[in-house]
């Protein structure tokens, strides 16, 4: 893979980058504020080097706000297939939520101390670098909260199976973290796409059945900040 990674913190900074390149990969521009990641991203565009993800922290100088988000939203905007890595300090699903609303590649948010875990960290770049979708655990729990519609006629079952599915988790993962057998996952996924309306030989029905997922009572307009 290759990475845009954009922090203020020079050590969470220089330490991420540290960490993708043991792994194989390259870090191509390592912005702290930003107009520095949309300038770094904006040149590489230029020359026909887009990275395959950009990986941006929330909240970023000048203003300290959501500063690194807004960047982000704005490079979905001008490369669709751009993949977005955003990290954050806070359980905030509308960050989610507005990333929904620049349709476009892969997408993810983590909360920063999912870093540690660096094998699971690897896999959720890889999954936004092919297209995919990946969601906090902690953020996914709260998305699940007040549902309604299509997926208030979900089982517990399906509502955890569509949960991990939010965290990038492939059938074979999700058996073994619920000790269930492949087939009963594969009649879960089923049960949720047709519950959803999503069917048989429709494109993406996966990271569609996710957005479904995120986007439940969750206004794209909303610019809460926790």
């Amino acid at each position: 893979m290759r990475l845009v990674i954009a922090d203020d913190s020079a050590i969470l900074r220089e330490g991420l980058a540290g960490l993708v390149e043991r792994q194989g990969h390259e870090v191509l521009a390592r912005p702290e504020d930003a107009p520095g990641l949309l300038a770094a991203v904006r040149k590489l565009g230029e020359a026909g080097q887009l990275p395959d993800v950009v990986l941006a922290d929330v909240r970023m100088p000048p203003n300290m706000a959501t500063d690194g988000l807004e960047a982000a939203l704005e490079l979905r905007g001008e490369y669709p297939s751009l993949g977005i890595m955003i990290l954050s300090q806070y359980v905030a699903p509308v960050y989610a939520s507005r990333l929904l609303a620049k349709p476009g590649a892969g997408f993810g948010y983590l909360l920063k101390d999912r870093i540690s875990r660096v094998a699971d960290f690897m896999q959720s770049l890889g999954v936004v670098a092919s297209g995919g979708v990946v969601i906090d655990p902690e953020v996914a729990s709260q998305l699940a909260a007040g549902q309604s519609g299509p997926l208030a006629t979900l089982t517990d079952r399906e509502r955890e199976v569509l949960a991990l599915m939010a965290e990038g988790l492939s059938n074979p993962q999700i058996a073994k973290k619920l000790f269930l057998s492949g087939g009963a996952v594969s009649k879960y996924v089923a049960a949720v796409f047709l519950k959803l309306g999503l069917q048989v030989g429709e494109d993406n029905r996966r990271v569609r059945a996710v957005l479904a997922y995120l986007t439940a009572n969750h206004s794209f307009g909303d610019t809460q900040v926790l």
